[in-house]
Order: C-alpha cells, then structure tokens, then sequence
C-alpha cells in the first residue's frame, strides 16, 4: 500500500509541474488527485475561478489538460486512467498556506496527525491564520471554545457545511 502511495503522488507531482502553468486566469488549480476507484484509476483536477466554474469552463480546460498530460515522458501512468476536471465543491480542500489564510473566517473541517485534548477532528469557524498557527472557533457539545492548532499537525484541512 505504502508503494502506491508513493506512486500516485509521484504522478500528482509530476502532473502538476505540467498543468499548473498552463492554466489561464482567472482559473485557479485547486488540487489534483490520483486514486483508484473499483476498477478505475481516476486522475481529477480541480478548478476554481470567482464565481464558480461551469460545464463549458470543465469542457475547455479538460481541452487545455488532456493533451499536456500526454507530453509527460516517460509516462508516469501505470495504467489507463480517467481524467476528470472538475470544481473543488463545497468542501474545497484547503491544501496551502495560501488557501488557509483565504478562509479566515469561513467553517472548515481539519483533521489532524496528532489529537489536541483528545480531539483529532476540529470542525468549526476559522477565526485567524497566522501562517504558523490557525484558531478556530468550535462547538464542543453546547459551548464555544476557541482552539490553537499548530499547522504542522494538520493532516488535511477543507472548507465545510455548517448544518
């Protein structure tokens, strides 16, 4: 299992170095994924712009994509794969500094390597991003509390829906 992970971010690495350049504005690469689905291998690029993207937008940026992701020697694709370009969607991941720091002040979802009193799983409104640290304002049953999470125990964070 180890081996295949190590792969598939040798082909997200790889992909990216080709197809975050070629991306026009005002489109923004949100992150690429490569994992097997059943029998499928499916690499998904996510895309964003202000506003939102739509059907014609994923049309011609899978144009853009698909034929920069076969210049890529030797290839990196073990096997047949899907491309799929798509919006991040409501739960966009939050995968850089840069996108932590757009979210002050929207809910996100993080999870992390390490639990803080307990807790792995933080969910909540994110109050400040300082680069180094992100505060986030939680319910913890029926109360607010305010948590300090150190960015290097962050294991994945995305933005959320508050329900």
């Amino acid at each position: 299992m180890c081996k295949e992970v190590i792969m598939s971010q040798k082909i997200i690495d790889l992909v990216t170095a080709v197809v975050a350049p070629a991306i026009p504005d005002p489109y923004e690469l949100v992150d690429i994924e490569y994992e097997k689905i059943g029998s499928d291998y499916i690499l998904s690029v996510l895309i964003d712009k202000p506003g939102g993207i739509t059907v014609e937008d994923t049309a011609d940026l899978t144009e853009i994509i698909s034929p920069l992701l076969d210049t890529i020697q030797p290839d990196p694709f073990p096997d047949q794969y899907m491309l799929e370009v798509s919006s991040p969607g409501l739960e966009r991941p939050l995968k850089t500094k840069e996108a932590l720091k757009n979210a002050v002040g929207q809910y996100i979802n993080v999870s992390l390597y390490k639990a803080i009193d307990k807790i792995k799983i933080f969910q909540g409104d994110l109050l400040a991003f300082d680069g180094e640290t992100l505060t986030i304002d939680y319910l913890d049953k029926t109360r607010h509390k305010t948590v300090e999470i150190p960015y290097q125990t962050v294991a994945k964070a995305r933005l959320a829906v508050k329900l």
